[in-house]
This record gives C-alpha cells, structure tokens and sequence, in this order.
C-alpha cells in the first residue's frame, strides 16, 4: 500500500436526519359519526452509524467525503399509520478507529470488531400523532409534535492500527526487512531513511497453526513525540500493541543510548507506553563474531529481554517467534 493511499485522519461532517412530524388527523369515513382523532406518529430521522470492516486498511474512502448526511423521517398518517424511518447513514472503517469531537475532543466511538456499529450522530426522534393524545377527557385533540430535528456535528476519525506486536526503531533497522522474513508481508524496501512512509500488517505463522500480527511502524527520530520527521502521526499506531518489539542494528555506535531515545519519545507522547511489555533485537547480528556479541551484551539495557537476530541469515528468528509468543501469552 503506498503512502498516498495510507490515510489514518479524516475530518467529517456528520448530519443526522430530522424526526417526521406526527400526524393530526381525524378518521372520516362513511357511516362513521364523529370520527376520532387517528394521527400517526413521525419516522425516526437516520442515524449515521460506524461499522467495523476487517477487510479495510485506511480511510483513503473518506478523505473526500466531507458531509455525511442520513435521511430524514417521514410524517406520520391517518389512520394512524407511523411514517417510514430515514435511512441510516453507514460508513464503513477499519478496526482501530475511534472518532472524536473535532471541537472537544472528546471520545465518542471505538471500533474493534468485525461488523461492529455504533450510532456517531443519532437522528431525531418522530413527533407523536394527535391518536397519541387522546384521553376520557380530551377526545379530540387537535395538536400533534414536530419531529425532533436532526444534529450536525464536525469529527474526527482517526486509525490506530491494531496488532499484536509493533516493531520500533529509527529508520533504517532493519523492521521492514525482519517483517518480510517473519510473515507473508512484501513491504517496499530500499537503502534510504524512512523506507517505511505507511505502517505493515503481518500475519506471523507460529506452530500448530497459531498466528499473531505484527505491525511494522515507520522509523521514530529523536524528536518525533514533538513532531519531528514522520512526528506523532505514526506514533500513534504503536499505541494499540500488546506488545512492543525495539530493533537496533548491531552495528550501532550505541545501542543503550539508541533505546533510552526510543523510550523517551514513547513516553514523551503517552507515558502509558512504558507500561506494555517491551522486547529488545539486535539486528544485523550475522556480521558479529561470539566474541564481539559476548561483548555487546555487557552493554545491553538490562531491564529487557533481549535477543541477536539476522534477517539475512536466519539466526535465531524462530526463537524470536518463541519469545514473542510467549510473551503475548505470557
């Protein structure tokens, strides 16, 4: 999927649609004296409605769909006949939406399963018909409600990408490289910072037809919490791991201080970050020999479990898979 088609933000107008008014009417039929009152109550307005779509990636179909309007409800009619409801509004979106108020920010919807709906913008309700007002005292009421009209209101939709493992590391650590070789994925890959412009799903086969996802996320640079280079717009992704995969070439001038930068960006955009459990690669690793990786992991985080890999050669992916699912299920 190439960046141009990768959109996690959209701003939308949503309409509901107003409520029909009810209905004062009086029965008049042939032979009948002195009909009663046989208004019918008004249509519900549509609602504009979320709904999970486990086969959508972005929100490239809304970007351009800036007013999102439902039907309005039909008047009520004699005979007390209720008027149609108006037609609900669905926007489709992919699991790990949630929608805000554009003007509070406030949460209003979060969208984690398949087929999933949550009303955004309830319509209004019907008028209730002058039948409904009748009493051993009032036996001809002649007044009937105006619908309940519709809201309008602006939000913001915005895609956080749901996976079980979120790879972090600056650009050029190899997680595009490491996602090929895990799963199915073909991420585009070439010699350059920030290769990654869009955030990979794989699917990662495990023993006895056991599978997790992993997610990988374009390269943070120190400064990104205070958007710098890509910024905040893909840290957020990383916010719905369970897990959180760091990746830092062996051939680093430093690895330690490599991993407290990447950890004081998380923490710098949501403290929360530092609270998932976190696993340590060291990639690139077929270039070492046991001398120099015994002594690269005396300088290793010690608070971390941590593990030399090569997506090239192959070492030790399958015991990374062991970690990682026994860490997901731990």
């Amino acid at each position: 999927m190439s960046s141009s088609n990768f959109i996690d933000y959209v701003k939308i107008c949503s309409r509901s649609g107003a409520g029909g008014a009810g209905s004062m009417h009086f029965r008049r039929e042939k032979y009948v004296d002195k009909g009663g009152p046989d208004g019918g109550n008004g249509g519900r307005g549509g609602h504009v409605i979320l709904r999970g779509n486990a086969q959508l990636w972005t929100l490239l179909h809304l970007k351009y769909k800036k007013h999102v309007i439902a039907e309005p409800g039909n008047p009520g009619e004699g005979a007390k006949r209720t008027g149609a409801q108006g037609k609900d509004m669905i926007l489709e979106v992919p699991l790990g939406t949630i929608a805000r108020d554009a003007e509070t920010g406030q949460l209003k919807a979060e969208i984690t399963e398949d087929g999933q709906e949550i009303i955004l913008t309830p319509g209004g309700r019907g008028g209730l018909g002058n039948d409904h007002f009748k009493t051993s005292t009032n036996q001809a009421p002649d007044y009937a409600q105006p619908g309940e009209p519709g809201r309008e209101e602006w939000v913001i939709l915005e895609l956080k990408v749901l996976a079980d493992v979120g790879l972090v590391g600056f650009p050029n650590a190899g997680k595009s490289t490491l996602l090929s070789v895990l799963s199915a994925a073909k991420p585009e890959i070439a010699d350059y910072p920030f290769t990654t412009l869009t955030p990979n799903l794989g699917v990662i086969a495990y023993r006895d037809f056991k599978s997790f996802v992993m997610a990988d996320i374009p390269g943070i640079i120190e400064g990104a919490a205070e958007g710098r280079g890509l910024g905040i717009r893909f840290l957020r992704h990383i916010e719905r791991n369970s897990i959180l995969l760091f990746l830092i070439p062996a051939d680093s001038a430093n690895i330690q201080k490599e991993y407290q930068i990447l950890l004081g960006e998380l923490e710098k955009y949501n403290p929360q970050m530092l609270d998932k459990k976190r696993l340590l690669a060291i990639s690139k690793s077929d270039m070492l020999d046991a001398e120099l990786e015994e002594a690269l992991r005396k300088e290793l985080p010690k608070e971390v479990e941590t593990i030399f890999i090569s997506s090239v050669s192959g070492k030790n992916i399958d015991a990374l898979k062991d970690m990682l699912w026994k860490a997901l299920n731990g």
